[in-house]
């Protein structure tokens, strides 16, 4: 006999974004029955590609909406929370959690030279190079700690550990980026060549594997009963794929945001660095994933919001334009074109704004399903259906458009919030993408 509607057990997952801190409740049947918001603060930028900030305020605001929620709830019980932050966003801590930098955001390019050591060591294809990874940032930040015992944590890692008041643990999704090999289950031997120490690297989990349970302390704030469970978390990405309703294999999700990113869930992984092509394990599957400079920040580039509602309701999707365009906001493109001195294609342009608005979304459209191939080519299926997130998930127009170009069905994910997709990690633990 279930219980009552006040004392069922409830799921809770927590994304630290970039402008936000939010928490989404669940119950045993993926149900939303609560979410909340704290707002975070804009970075410390410097003009040489610094992007921080002071872990605290992350710890500050996920107590915020845990407040929140918790108000919401009422005397529900929380059973599991995970988490998911900002991918390669990384701080080094002491042993018992005490920060002894700051927290390098995700896109602080600061770590250059770093990331010239780490080329010459590790293999062609690890999602480890490039200044903006989270090994480069901890090379970058470790030199100005000495002797001092020092630990890396990623963003979820570190939340994580002042929930359970254990640190040093991470998953697999997130340490991807700190060199982690993902496909061995192990750190690598070439690590050893960079100076990097078993204690300074954290012990990796599945995804949704439990971790440790929340503090008593905490646990008595929140008016928790019982043992709540931490599980290993996830990047804000992969908690969004979690959150669009994937299930089977071959489906996959693309986000319609700034840029053009696509996911595609599959039995097998794939890497390939020249085109930033990497893959993330959850559950028994594999997320494999590009990214594209395309996007919405081109329509932005010429078009109000005003404009884009206005030439939306004059799309004529069964009308293509036949402008044949390579919408970038600028020059480089990183995938599936590799070319970081590729010019935009934007011409010829009409006389007809509406019909220049058109041509860009089916350029953008052409990317995509060149993007997908491209994927399939490296060995990822095709897409059996595409789900859509982000801000232009909403064009019913160009919904059409995208599906005549990718010769399959596209719609609108139903959920789109990474803290729902965190919040489903949480109740199905390892199993989020178990083969049925």
């Amino acid at each position: 006999m279930s219980g009552s509607p006040r004392t069922q057990s409830v799921y809770v997952g927590v994304d630290i974004g970039t402008s936000a801190c939010r928490a989404c409740a669940v119950d045993a049947g993926g149900t939303p029955l609560a979410t909340t918001r704290a707002t975070l603060p804009h970075p410390e930028i410097s003009h040489d590609g610094g992007i921080q900030q002071n872990p605290d305020i992350w710890w500050q605001a996920l107590q915020d909406s845990l407040d929140a929620l918790a108000d919401r709830l009422g005397s529900r019980r929380i059973a599991r929370i995970a988490l998911d932050g900002t991918s390669a966003t990384l701080l080094l801590c002491s042993p018992d959690g005490t920060p002894l930098t700051p927290g390098l955001m995700y896109n602080d390019t600061r770590s250059t030279a770093q990331a010239s050591l780490i080329a010459a060591r590790a293999p062609v294809e690890s999602p480890a190079r490039g200044a903006a990874s989270s090994l480069a940032k901890c090379l970058h930040l470790r030199t100005g700690l000495g002797a001092h015992p020092w630990l890396a944590q990623h963003q979820a890692d570190w939340l994580t550990g002042k929930l359970t008041g254990s640190f040093g643990s991470s998953d697999e999704n997130n340490a991807l980026k700190l060199g982690y090999d993902v496909v061995t289950r192990r750190w690598p031997d070439w690590l050893a060549g960079l100076q990097l120490q078993p204690q300074h690297l954290p012990r990796v989990f599945p995804p949704g594997a439990v971790v440790g349970h929340l503090q008593a302390a905490l646990a008595q704030r929140w008016g928790c009963s019982g043992t709540v469970e931490i599980v290993a978390g996830t990047t804000d990405s992969s908690a969004g794929f979690i959150a669009a309703g994937v299930q089977r294999t071959g489906m996959a999700v693309t986000s319609l945001g700034s840029t053009l990113v696509l996911k595609v869930l599959s039995d097998s992984p794939v890497f390939a660095a020249r085109w930033g092509v990497y893959s993330h394990r959850l559950g028994g599957r594999w997320l494999v994933g590009g990214a594209s400079n395309s996007g919405g920040a081109v329509l932005r580039q010429y078009f109000s919001r005003c404009d884009i509602g206005r030439f939306t309701r004059l799309l004529q999707p069964d009308r293509p334009t036949g402008l044949d365009y390579y919408p970038l906001p600028g020059p480089g493109e990183r995938f599936p074109v590799q070319d970081p001195a590729m010019a935009p294609r934007l011409t010829p342009r009409p006389a007809a704004d509406a019909r220049f608005f058109q041509g860009i979304l089916e350029g953008i459209a052409a990317i995509e399903a060149r993007g997908y191939r491209l994927l399939a080519e490296l060995g990822a299926p095709y897409p059996s259906q595409v789900l859509t997130v982000g801000g232009g998930a909403v064009n019913r127009g160009w919904q059409h458009i995208r599906a005549a170009c990718l010769q399959v069905p596209v719609s609108r994910a139903a959920h789109q919030e990474a803290a729902y997709g965190a919040a489903l990690l949480a109740l199905r633990g390892e199993l989020v993408f178990a083969h049925p």
